[in-house]
């Protein structure tokens, strides 16, 4: 199938790229391993901990990577950016890195903690109901009344290379190893983070596997592959993965992901307290739901990893302490 010509879409090439710009800025966060995990799986498997990246998460790179794009004489207006949490500390703390202001739009019902750490990484938070208002509306009228660069959660070329960093240290850090995976999950909301990384993977293993990991009912991207069109999510919200919650794959992010990926699983939210608890005992990493769902997939044998190399993206960490004590315990 063509993909849509007015796209802009990122390569490979782009994605290295954003390697050379994150370079010193951003944490490569380690590949980790667990034998209980082995032993449960029957496979090799790694975790990408991006729990471990700045400010919690993996969104991090695609934000710092677009607000680097930015020509000097369009940063004095800023940037706005909409997001349930992740993409909202991501994008704030780069635009104090790099000298910008920012305001994110939120929902009233994201996590109290992720609006903290917004506000603290340098963020103005703007509040919206999520059930009634349209949040990428709001963003957009408020970048045209500032004259700030809109910056999307997942459907650009500049954030997806950047979060193709994921999946160019994965590779490498596996090679360092004589590795190759045969398996990478990825837990998916817009898409972003897995296209970067299946756009990197697919560059330098063509053979490897790649799946989307969602949480029961918000299955978007598994149903989309199946269909061969971008499916949407009846419900808004109704899971503890709140960072998972994205109505439909993005236009760009589909584009991509139904070429390279085009496989998807899910797993239930006690699957994915589950997977939370078992990180923080075998691995003690504090991993928030949304972070885990691609963990619990495995854990659940949504795939087969009998003798192969996996890879499971631990997408972030930014979890309320109430929340994350409910489901160690």
């Amino acid at each position: 199938m063509a993909n849509p010509s007015h796209l802009d879409f990122p390569t490979a090439a782009d994605v290295d790229a954003a390697a050379a710009r994150l370079e010193g800025v951003a944490i490569r966060t380690p590949l980790l391993t667990s034998p209980a995990l082995d032993a449960l799986t029957g496979g090799r498997v790694f975790l990408k901990a991006e729990t471990l990246q700045r400010t919690g998460s993996f969104k991090f790179r695609g934000a710092y990577n677009k607000l680097a794009s930015i020509p000097p004489e369009r940063r004095p207006g800023g940037v706005v950016a909409f997001s349930s949490g992740n993409h909202a500390q991501g994008v704030a703390h780069a635009a104090t890195l790099l000298g910008m202001p920012a305001a994110i739009v939120m929902p009233y019902d994201a996590p109290r903690a992720k609006r903290e750490r917004t506000v603290a990484f340098g963020g103005e938070v703007i509040l919206y109901d999520r059930e009634r208002e349209d949040r990428e509306a709001i963003a957009r009228d408020l970048a045209t009344a500032r004259g700030a660069t809109l910056v999307p959660p997942y459907d650009d070329r500049w954030i997806i290379a950047g979060q193709g960093t994921v999946g160019r240290e994965i590779v490498d850090d596996l090679a360092a190893f004589g590795l190759t995976p045969d398996v990478v999950v990825v837990t998916a909301s817009g898409g972003g983070l897995t296209a970067g990384i299946a756009l990197a993977v697919k560059a330098r293993a063509s053979e490897v596997q790649l799946y989307t990991a969602e949480p029961e009912n918000f299955d978007d991207h598994a149903r989309s592959f199946r269909s061969g069109r971008r499916e949407a999510n009846a419900a808004l919200s109704g899971t503890i993965c709140d960072a998972l919650m994205a109505r439909t794959p993005g236009e760009l992010t589909f584009a991509i992901n139904r070429e390279l990926v085009g496989k998807g699983v899910t797993a239930s939210d006690q699957e994915v307290g589950r997977a939370v608890a078992f990180a923080f005992h075998e691995l003690k990493l504090v991993v928030e739901p949304g972070g885990a769902v691609a963990l619990a997939a495995l854990l659940a044998g949504r795939i087969d990893l009998r003798g192969r190399i996996a890879v499971a993206v631990l997408s972030g960490g930014n979890v309320d302490a109430e929340l994350f004590g409910r489901l160690v315990n």
